[in-house]
């Protein structure tokens, strides 16, 4: 094999890894905004079932308390640390609740409904901070 075989061989190697990238991060670029999607519908069906819970006739069950104490919990620390951003993994770990993906991804739907009302602010991707 000559050297411009070799150098032909290496090209097409090249030409071949570099589309699979380009595949590779429209992939991750369909995948965020297929999970930002489904983050906000996540956020907008809870807040319609915390409508309707309100609309609701008295006699009704209102809302379990375990999920006001969760918001009044994450109000609470982002009150008392106004100048931290956290991501919602590490909010977990600063409440001491369990940290696994469903339990983190409710959170993330909270933080983001939160967001929506303008309690918190998003310095970065997937970072919240109390509004000043």
């Amino acid at each position: 094999m000559n050297i411009t075989e070799l150098l032909l061989g290496l090209q097409a190697q090249h030409d071949k890894t570099a589309a699979r990238v380009s595949e590779l991060r429209d992939q991750i670029e369909h995948l965020t905004a297929t999970l930002a999607e489904t983050e906000a519908r996540l956020a907008d069906l809870a807040t319609t079932r915390k409508v309707i819970a309100e609309l609701a006739p008295a006699h009704d069950d209102p809302e379990p308390p375990e999920t006001n104490s969760v918001y009044q919990a994450i109000v609470n620390a982002f009150n008392k640390h106004p100048d931290l951003d956290f991501r919602a993994r590490e909010l977990h770990e600063h409440l001491d609740i369990p940290t696994d993906e469903a339990s983190v991804s409710v959170t993330r739907a909270r933080l983001a409904r939160l967001l929506r009302q303008g309690f918190l602010t998003q310095p970065g991707r997937g970072r919240y901070q109390k509004r000043t």
